[in-house]
C-alpha cells in the first residue's frame, strides 16, 4: 500500500498536467520513421550552428520540457513574452526562446524557408521551418528579462553578443544533443519522469534544482519537502556551468551517497536535464517552474537567490514574483524557504522562520564555501556536509 502520510491536506493528490491549454506533452523529437526523411531534407538546407544556450533550448524542445512551445519564437510571441510573460495567444511563458543568426544566414534561411540546425560538435540537431525573420531590440529584451542591460551580467552579455537577427518557427529535432548522449540514463525526459513518479505511486512531487553536491542546507530543505509531498525530484543542471563547478558525474555520486544514507528508500529520484542557466533571477525561476510542471512536479523548491547572480536581484525576488502571476498562468506552486543555516544553540539546521537566536550563533552553509574547502583540502565540520558526501568529493576531485 502506498504511504500517504506525507501528503498535506490542500496539496496535490493527483498528477499535475503539462503546461499550456492543451495539457499534453508536445515533444519535438521525431520518431525513427521520420529520421531518415529529416536527414535527407537537412542535407539540402543552409546550415546554422547553434550556440550552447540554443543547443540547450533545442534539446528541451525535443524532450517536451518546453511544452507547449513548438520551436523558436516568432516576433509576435517574442515581443509579448518579453513585455508581459505571455505568448500572443495568452499562454503564460516567462522568457523568450530565440535563435540568433547572422544577416547572411537569415537571408539563406528565408530563401529556402528552412534551415538545418547543427550542434557545436558538428552533429545534425534537426531542422527549423522558418516562419519569421526579425531584428530584436536586445537591450529592451535584457531590461525586461534580466532587469538590467549591464553587460557585466552573464545573461545580458550572452544576449548582447549574439548575432543580430532572430529566426522563428517550429523545429523538428533529430538528436537531443551532446549532453543527452553523455548522460543518457541521467537525462530523463518529462514523459519518462512522469512514468517513474507513477511507478512509485507519487502524485505530489517537489522538484529540487541544484548545480552543486547537496550540503546540509539542501538536505534540510529536501526533507521539509518530503513532509508535505510523496517524493522529491532532485533535478541537476547539466548545461554549461560556472568556473569551479563540479562535473555532473561527481555530483551524482555525492547526491546518491546522501540519499542512500540519510533519506528513506523510495522517496527520492535523481535526474538531470541539459539546461544552460541564464541567471535571470525571478524570471528564470518561473521558467524552471514551467519546465518542472511539464516533468510532472507539483511544487518547485525556491530558496534564497534562486537563479541569481552577483547583486542584480534581491535574495527573495525569485519567490516574490510568483505572487504576481494571474490565475491560470501556472498550476505548479512554489515551496518557498528562508535562508537555512546551522544554529549552534538549536544544535541543528534551521532558518530565519524557525530560529530565534542571534546571527553570531548561525553558521552559513553554502555551495560556494563547500567548493572552496574542497579546493583547499580543508575538511568541513559535520554540520556542513555529511561524511559520506565529503568522501566522494575528496576522492573524485
Amino acid at each position: 500500500m502506498r504511504d500517504t502520510t506525507a501528503v498535506h491536506p490542500g496539496f496535490a493528490t493527483e498528477p499535475i498536467p503539462p503546461h499550456g491549454a492543451g495539457q499534453v506533452l508536445l515533444p519535438r523529437l521525431v520518431d525513427a520513421g521520420r529520421a531518415e526523411e529529416l536527414r535527407a531534407r537537412a542535407a539540402e538546407l543552409p546550415a546554422i550552428r547553434l550556440s550552447s544556450r540554443e543547443s540547450s533550448d533545442l534539446a528541451l524542445l525535443g524532450m517536451g520540457a518546453y511544452t507547449p512551445l513548438e520551436g523558436f519564437m516568432t516576433s509576435s510571441d517574442y515581443a509579448r513574452v518579453t513585455r508581459d510573460m505571455h505568448r500572443s495567444d495568452g499562454v503564460f511563458w516567462p522568457i523568450p526562446i530565440t535563435l540568433a543568426v547572422s544577416h547572411e544566414d537569415a537571408r539563406s534561411a528565408r530563401t529556402k524557408g528552412a534551415a538545418a540546425l547543427i550542434y557545436a560538435d558538428g552533429s545534425l540537431a534537426g531542422t527549423l521551418t522558418v516562419t519569421d525573420v526579425f531584428t530584436p531590440d536586445r537591450r529592451v529584451e535584457c531590461r525586461h528579462v534580466f532587469g538590467t542591460d549591464d553587460p557585466a551580467h552573464p545573461g545580458v552579455a550572452s544576449v548582447l553578443s549574439a548575432p543580430p537577427v532572430y529566426l522563428g518557427g517550429p523545429v523538428d529535432v533529430l538528436d537531443l544533443g551532446p549532453l543527452y548522449r553523455r548522460y543518457p540514463t541521467l537525462c530523463l525526459t518529462p514523459a519518462e519522469a512522469r512514468t517513474a513518479f507513477s511507478a512509485r505511486g507519487w502524485n505530489s512531487v517537489a522538484a529540487f534544482q541544484t548545480r552543486n553536491p547537496m550540503h546540509r542546507s539542501h538536505e534540510h530543505l529536501a526533507k521539509i519537502a518530503l513532509e508535505v509531498c510523496d517524493g522529491v525530484f532532485i533535478h541537476q543542471v547539466l548545461g554549461r556551468l560556472k568556473p569551479g563547478d563540479l562535473p555532473a558525474e561527481v555530483r551524482v555520486e555525492a547526491i546518491d551517497a546522501l540519499v542512500t544514507h540519510y533519506f528513506p528508500p523510495g522517496r527520492v529520484l535523481q535526474a538531470g536535464y541539459p539546461i544552460e542557466m541564464r541567471y535571470a533571477g525571478p524570471r528564470e525561476a518561473l521558467l524552471h517552474a514551467v519546465i518542472r510542471q511539464n516533468y510532472g512536479a507539483s511544487y518547485l523548491v525556491v530558496g534564497r537567490d534562486h537563479a541569481g547572480v552577483g547583486h542584480y536581484y534581491g535574495p527573495y525576488d525569485a519567490q516574490h514574483i510568483f505572487t504576481t502571476l494571474k490565475p491560470g498562468d501556472l498550476v505548479i506552486r512554489p515551496l518557498t524557504f528562508g535562508e537555512a543555516f546551522y544554529c549552534q544553540r538549536c544544535e541543528g539546521m534551521a532558518s530565519v522562520r524557525t530560529c530565534p537566536h542571534p546571527a553570531e550563533l548561525r553558521v552559513s552553509v553554502s555551495g560556494t564555501e563547500l567548493r572552496e574547502r574542497l579546493a583547499q583540502g580543508a575538511e568541513p565540520p559535520l554540520h556542513f556536509t555529511r561524511p559520506e558526501v565529503w568522501e566522494v568529493l575528496t576522492r573524485r576531485r
